[in-house]
């Protein structure tokens, strides 16, 4: 045994001194750290003898406060460089304060640089409970387990939550030159007695390192082995298309024009429940007759494999109407405040574009076939009602050449009811889900603007208003925060949200804060959220979010917000 080698040469250096000393020999006991084995298989990790296996030293043992009062992105493990042809594998212990069942371990796999550095991006969050976020690669249908329900009860989760306390963990993440990160999860009970598994797959680079760490959620880890061995994936399984679809396509186009397909994208699914991206080179088109009025119908196909090889054709298709030339263009733009909001932050959604045609008859341009430019790049009003002249100027790029006006803004007092009282605990008491402003609506082509004070313990970023998008039936299409994050069906690899924070003294600054809040229905399926901060000290910031996917009939949102109190103006 190692441990008894070792304590065989302790016993032997404590005698030689004695007797070295000449003085009498007294005789000592060495009682090695309970642990002394794990520290030594720590720094020895298993080998098969050929070198095949490469060990990692670990510098941060413990990973989150033993209390498991880690919040989220705030404790982490060392970042585990992965190269292409290398599998990751990572040995710990998960605690969880088994508040919910994301309060277990939480995997970043990301590009190879640190979390603050330019160029940082993440290829997936991976969370312990078969629910991730990720980059356009990210497919969450590629996300297996096989959670069970032990107890009979009809909910696997209880389960899950009594197996992960004290889990033993195995994790790897197998690079593969395939292009492709292969994830698979072993969590087995403290007792030794269930295993439950996680997998999960996506595109990543080829070549090259990427990079992965562990997020502590409520949670902590006993981090015992990090060790790289070769990659089990070499060459993966080509895979049919099973559909395409394209969206994003211009809804008219002018007599004249022949671009029928604008900024669309497209998206195709394989056999095996993944997706890729593709453009308008990579599909075949039956393109119809545009040189005269009418609904004309776009046939388009896709015939290649996952790995580019010829395949099984797939198709879709979708309509456009082609229209006479527009004579003019005319614009209207309204914004309402509620309950007298301070700021009024506009978007495109508030202008309204009509194509006004020589036969006198208009119709109503979605945002995608015009473009908008605020007066002096301003975006913010003060909410003061009132009609401000040439406000902006609209771009419309006709068949026969490009039309520009100008238009007036018109801010109105909203007829729905402002949010009188205060909402959240203001000794700041109140948890995530438990407080609400009132739901308000916002009809196609309008957007309602609400202001509030807010009040806050300085202590998470998220201790601040967040936005909810919901349906009548209260629905969720998405929730977006005022500190750069959001999720929802709505959000989920569609938005990329934008802000001016310093996220260094963002939480530090947010007690005291004025906050106005615009949301615009754009009217073609498509909101826009927008946050208009004034720090306490006067510093003024944005928080953006654009492009959110919604029913534009009907829309509501409302304020929630959690350890903090918002006072509505």
């Amino acid at each position: 045994m190692r441990i008894k080698s070792l304590m065989q040469g302790l016993s032997s250096a404590l005698l030689a001194l004695a007797v070295s000393a000449c003085s009498e020999i007294s005789f000592y006991e060495v009682n090695p750290p309970e642990d002394l084995q794990d520290r030594i298989d720590a720094a020895n990790p298993p080998s098969s003898g050929d070198g095949d296996v490469e060990e990692i030293i670990l510098v941060n043992t413990i990973v989150g406060a033993d209390d498991c009062s880690a919040a989220w992105w705030t404790a982490f493990s060392d970042y585990f460089a992965i190269p292409a042809g290398k599998m990751l594998k990572v040995e710990f212990v998960n605690h969880s304060s088994g508040a919910g069942n994301w309060n277990n371990w939480n995997l970043v796999v990301t590009t190879p640089y640190e979390r603050d550095a330019e160029g940082y991006s993440e290829y997936f969050v991976l969370r312990s409970d078969a629910y991730g976020w990720g980059n356009s690669d990210y497919n969450a249908a590629m996300i297996g387990h096989d959670y069970q329900d032990l107890d009979g009860d009809g909910d696997i989760w209880n389960d899950f939550r009594n197996v992960m306390q004290g889990a033993s963990v195995l994790l790897q993440v197998d690079h593969s030159t395939t292009g492709n990160a292969f994830v698979t999860v072993r969590n087995t009970s403290a007792d030794g007695t269930v295993t439950f598994t996680e997998t999960y797959q996506q595109p990543v680079a080829a070549t090259g390192d990427i990079w992965a760490f562990l997020v502590a959620d409520g949670s902590y880890f006993e981090m015992k082995k990090a060790y790289l061995t070769p990659s089990e994936v070499t060459s993966i399984e080509d895979q049919e298309p099973v559909s395409v679809s394209v969206s994003g396509y211009p809804e008219t186009i002018e007599v004249g024009d022949t671009d029928f397909w604008g900024d669309a994208t497209a998206i195709v699914t394989f056999e095996d429940g993944s997706f890729q991206q593709i453009g308008y080179d990579d599909l075949s088109f039956n393109v119809p007759d545009l040189t005269t009025p009418g609904v004309k119908t776009i046939v388009y196909s896709y015939a290649k494999t996952k790995l580019g090889n010829p395949g099984t054709p797939v198709a879709g298709y979708y309509n456009i109407e082609v229209v006479n030339p527009a004579a003019e263009i005319e614009a209207h733009a309204t914004a309402y405040i509620i309950g007298g909001a301070k700021y009024v932050t506009l978007s495109p959604a508030n202008v309204v574009v009509n194509a006004v045609y020589a036969d006198g008859s208009t119709m109503q341009l979605s945002t995608s076939q015009y473009s908008v430019d605020f007066k002096d790049g301003k975006v913010v009003y003060e909410g003061i009602p009132g009609t401000y002249e040439d406000a902006y100027t609209v771009s419309y790029q006709a068949a026969e050449g490009l039309v520009e006006i100008a238009g007036d803004l018109v801010i109105a007092e909203s007829l729905l009811p402002a949010q009188t009282e205060i909402v959240g605990a203001e000794d700041f008491s109140s948890a995530w889900l438990t407080v609400f402003s009132n739901v308000w609506n916002v009809k196609p082509g309008e957007s309602q603007s609400v202001s509030m004070t807010l009040s806050s313990d300085n202590l998470e970023n998220w201790h601040s208003p967040s936005v909810q998008l919901i349906a009548s039936d209260d629905t969720e299409y998405a929730t977006v925060r005022m500190d750069n994050y959001g999720w929802g069906t709505g959000y989920d690899g569609i938005v990329t949200p934008v802000s001016d924070w310093n996220f260094d003294v963002f939480a530090s600054q947010l007690d005291g804060s004025s906050v106005s809040v615009t949301v615009a229905n754009n009217g073609d399926g498509k909101v826009s959220v927008r946050y208009y901060v004034i720090s306490a000290d006067g510093t003024p910031h944005y928080q953006y979010y654009d492009g959110i996917a919604v029913d534009a009939s009907d829309l509501n949102f409302r304020i929630a917000t959690e350890h903090a109190s918002l006072k509505f103006d």
